[in-house]
């Protein structure tokens, strides 16, 4: 059985920090799309950033980038987004979801081509 366990959500005030884990059981990494979503209150879930686990490849939301880095450990099982620089904006339930197949580049942004998701963490950011 696929599980997708996220971590590492909170509390924090603008221009703070934090890094998400999604830790995975039931599959290894060897070839996967890895994604983070968010969805704040009354907005639609918005893809933040992908990792291709076959070779490595990244993108990130124009909101985002410069201030979130993904990354994974296959030999954990564990992707990571870590989150500099936050703003009120960010406020949201961030979710990981996987798709077998490394070769997301394209599409990653699209949820309903996924797998597999976590519960979600929250991350809220006061002003």
């Amino acid at each position: 059985e696929v599980q997708l366990v996220e971590s590492g959500g909170g509390l924090v005030q603008a221009g703070g920090s934090l890094r998400l884990s999604c830790a995975a059981s039931g599959f290894t990494f060897d070839d996967y799309t890895l994604g983070w979503f968010r969805q704040a209150p009354g907005k639609e879930r918005e893809g933040v950033s992908y990792i291709s686990t076959r070779d490595g490849s990244t993108d990130y939301a124009d909101s985002v980038k410069g201030r979130f880095t993904i990354s994974s450990d296959n030999a954990k099982n564990t992707v990571y987004l870590q989150m500099n620089s936050l703003k009120p904006e960010d406020t949201a339930v961030y979710s990981c979801a996987a798709h077998r197949g490394g070769d997301g580049s394209h599409w990653w942004t699209r949820p309903g081509l996924y797998d597999d998701w976590g519960q979600g963490t929250q991350v809220t950011v006061s002003s």
